[in-house]
C-alpha cells in the first residue's frame, strides 16, 4: 500500500465536505447528499482494489 494512497482519501474526504457545507448552506440538501454518497462510493472503489491486491498477495505466498 502507497502512502498517497491515504492521502487521496484525505482530499477526497476534505473536497465532499466542503462541497457539502456550501450545498448545505445554499438550501440544496439533496444535492449535497448526492455529493457525500458520490464520495463515498469513489473511495470505497479505491479501497476495493487495493483489497483485492491483497488478497492476491495472500493467495500467492501460502500457495492457495
Amino acid at each position: 500500500m502507497d502512502i498517497s494512497l491515504l492521502f487521496r482519501i484525505a482530499a477526497i474526504g476534505i473536497l465532499v465536505a466542503v462541497l457539502y457545507q456550501v450545498l448545505v448552506r445554499a438550501g440544496r440538501e439533496d444535492q449535497a447528499m448526492m455529493t457525500t454518497l458520490a464520495g463515498l462510493i469513489i473511495v470505497l472503489t479505491m479501497v476495493i482494489k487495493e483489497i483485492s491486491e491483497l488478497f492476491n498477495t495472500v493467495k500467492t505466498i501460502f500457495n492457495l
